[in-house]
């Protein structure tokens, strides 16, 4: 299938997973949070940057080996690895390839996690995924 397609059936929510190719990932490469540290108190907006290591970033739409772009997950478990990235408050996207910014949380306890996304906020195979963190924000 096309992935102009594809990116064309995702946006009419139609698509079937089966036929969404996934994006090798390189052995080695490694999504983590530069900040805010695990275990930090903080007030809302949090700055979150992104790192990653043995991959580049590129925006959504971008079809270029090696790369991908951010997904942050808030208080939210991993998405099916096989669909797009689901598009809500749980699973902000940086579809433009940013590599930080200033995200609005709520006061309390927040889990966070980040996934790359390919071209199609699809994961990459194997998916490139950072450890869990807790923060709380007051």
């Amino acid at each position: 299938m096309n992935w102009k397609i594809a990116a064309l059936m995702l946006l009419a929510g139609s698509a079937v997973a089966a036929d969404l190719p996934r994006s090798p990932s390189p052995s080695g490469a490694e999504l983590y949070f530069i900040s805010p540290q695990d275990g930090a108190t903080l007030a809302s907006p949090v700055t979150v940057r992104f790192g990653l290591k043995g991959m580049g970033v590129a925006p959504a739409g971008i079809t270029m080996e090696n790369t991908g772009h951010h997904h942050l997950l808030i208080d939210a478990a991993l998405p099916p690895l096989d669909r797009p990235v689901p598009a809500d408050a749980q699973h902000v996207h940086f579809g433009k390839g940013q590599t930080e910014a200033a995200v609005t949380l709520a006061p309390g306890t927040q889990r966070l996690l980040l996934l790359l996304g390919d071209h199609l906020h699809l994961p990459h195979d194997p998916p490139v995924v950072s450890k869990v963190i807790t923060i709380t924000v007051r």
